[in-house]
């Protein structure tokens, strides 16, 4: 592992989006059947290679309510997640990548 501080700020992150999107996912339940939640699927290109840190990727995807780990591309060069409630799939991805993808290179690459 390289980035301990990197690794520190990433489980404050993940605990802080997991608690955010839990509360996101409660009121969308609630709020059923007024607003119908924009389920879909989004392929996110990825840069990660390393087997640990697309093993940590799958489990952080996993723990944040409303996102769902559904397939890995044979080559590794993309990831297919579905989506509770996408409002703009270019903005989830750049999240995604920002938030998760990148401090993963950082720590295992």
């Amino acid at each position: 592992l390289h980035r301990w501080g990197t690794l520190a700020r990433l489980i404050g992150r993940v605990g802080f989006h997991v608690v955010r999107s839990a509360i996101e996912v409660g009121i969308g339940v609630l709020r059923l059947p007024r607003r119908v939640p924009r389920g879909a699927f989004v392929r996110v290109p990825l840069d990660l290679r390393d087997p640990h840190a697309l093993a940590s990727l799958s489990m952080i995807t996993a723990v944040i309510p409303g996102t769902v780990w559904s397939e890995l591309a044979a080559d590794g060069s993309s990831l297919l997640i579905h989506v509770y409630d996408l409002a703009d799939e270019a903005a989830f991805i750049a999240h995604y990548k920002r938030d998760y993808e990148l401090p993963l290179k950082e720590i295992f690459e």
